[in-house]
């Protein structure tokens, strides 16, 4: 029976419980601060109509207190790509979908483990032992008299290149290209070489000195960071008679490599080799012969060997490399014996000679390359955050499905539950409370809504700190 003077509604006739029931559990309505204070004043309003005045006039204060400091853009939340299990049973071809992320995880460990053992690799030097076959290239220009007369000379050309065994064994400046014909040539793409001279320190060209003389029979070329590489080195000189000349190539050894003592080459076995090389064979025969000291590990014991070598009986592991430093010295350079002869006249002759060196591997330049690269990266990067967007469609999409399922199921005992939550909600988060027995007991705040609330309270005092620290600085 309604009381008279009083509409009634769907919910009771009485607006006090209509208002004070106005509340729900939808993650939409929860998010929307204005529609939670009005319901706030309303209800609070429903137990006093006398005080509807006075809670809209504050309503409309905070509304513009709040208007006056905006607070920050809300930064997107980063969402799982999994998806629930209430999804994978709505829709039984996510599988598919998990399947693949499973799989990714495989590949993303897989990729993260050789990326590692790359960078371990790049540590250590990577070199690859080939052949550097060098041309010694020699000719004869006979003179002649008359207006212009010319007096016969010599030429000398030092060239060289890498030979790969894809390659054939051509002259410097002649290309893979230039060894094929038909359509294999056209095919062929030369690929960059090293200059000749980038795998020298100095070359040094020494001839007759008694036919030249003490000031004429040295050329000499040193690598400057001012000089530029070349492909070959060229000498001319007068003379019509045969000369022997001395080629002296010292190798850039990258790390550099050192020549031992004759002493300990001959204990370790090794002439010319890099520094942690020369250490790692001196350990290896400390360890063979058992001369590291059992009770301080860090002596070494020495014994006859090595005590007629190092000069001392007995030194510390930290002092080898100090004491290594007098018995390693510059390796020596190639040394080629060549005779120019005055047989080759108006055609050159030309000797060849194969020098193993060790050089850097290619390998290594597609290492890096693959570590430094960014494109992969960055494509990687758009497909996740489309893949994140999609995820959070899907639940946007799935939390919607179950309010309208939950309010097509049951409308009245829906909504009534719907506005029982948004009122608890409010009264949660904005300080207005109806004195309830079930408020003073610690199950009422074991709820989902309790973690929002917290949330607000806190947002609200950082916020409240941040004014009052802008205010200080303002008036300082």
């Amino acid at each position: 029976m309604a009381v008279p003077g009083r509409a009634t509604g769907l919910y009771g006739a009485d607006p006090r419980s209509r208002l004070a029931s106005m509340h729900h559990h939808h993650p939409y309505a929860a998010a929307n601060p204005q529609s939670s204070s009005v319901a706030a004043a309303a209800a609070a309003a429903a137990a006093d109509p006398r005080r509807l005045s006075s809670a809209m006039r504050g309503r409309r204060n905070r509304m513009v207190r709040v208007s006056a400091v905006a607070p920050p853009p809300v930064q997107p939340r980063v969402t799982s790509r999994d998806l629930s299990h209430r999804i994978r049973e709505l829709v039984p071809e996510s599988q598919m979908y998990v399947d693949l992320l499973t799989f990714e995880k495989k590949l993303d460990y897989n990729i993260m483990r050789k990326r590692l053992d790359i960078q371990e690799a790049l540590k250590r030097p990577v070199k690859r032992r080939c052949k550097l076959r060098i041309f010694i290239t020699h000719q004869f220009y006979l003179g002649h008299v008359g207006v212009e007369s010319i007096e016969p000379s010599w030429e000398l050309k030092v060239e060289g290149r890498i030979l790969d065994d894809s390659k054939s064994a051509a002259r410097p400046g002649e290309g893979t290209a230039a060894a094929l014909t038909g359509p294999a040539a056209a095919e062929t793409k030369p690929t960059p070489s090293r200059k000749f001279s980038s795998f020298f320190k100095n070359v040094v060209i020494e001839v007759d000195k008694d036919m030249y003389g003490p000031d004429n029979h040295l050329v000499e070329w040193h690598r400057t960071s001012q000089i530029d590489e070349t492909d070959g080195f060229q000498l001319r000189r007068k003379g019509d008679k045969s000369v022997k000349c001395t080629i002296f190539l010292m190798l850039d050894n990258q790390p550099p490599q050192y020549k031992l003592d004759v002493r300990l080459a001959r204990l370790l076995g090794i002439h010319t080799q890099t520094r942690p090389v020369i250490i790692n064979a001196l350990w290896t025969y400390i360890k063979t012969h058992k001369l590291q000291d059992p009770n301080e590990r860090d002596y070494i014991n020495c014994d006859a060997c090595l005590s007629q070598i190092f000069e001392v009986p007995r030194m510390k592991f930290s002092e080898i490399p100090q004491r290594l430093q007098g018995l390693l010295m510059a390796s020596d350079p190639i040394v080629i014996t060549h005779l120019i002869s005055n047989d080759a006249v108006d055609r050159p002759k030309t000797s060849c000679y194969d020098l193993e060196i060790d050089v850097d591997d290619t390998l290594k330049q597609q290492m890096n390359a693959f570590l430094l690269s960014t494109a992969s990266q960055q494509e990687i990067a758009s497909l996740e955050a489309k893949i994140q967007e999609t995820i959070q469609t899907i639940n946007s999409l799935k939390t919607k499905r179950e309010f309208f399922k939950k309010f097509s199921d049951d409308p009245h005992d829906f909504i009534q539950r719907w506005l029982m939550s948004q009122n608890k909600d409010i009264k949660s988060s904005r300080d207005i409370s109806v004195p309830r027995d079930e408020e003073r007991r610690a199950g009422f705040y074991d709820k989902p809504w309790t973690r929002e609330a917290v949330y607000r309270y806190f947002y609200g005092k950082v916020e409240q700190m941040r004014a009052e620290l802008a205010q200080a600085l303002n008036n300082s």
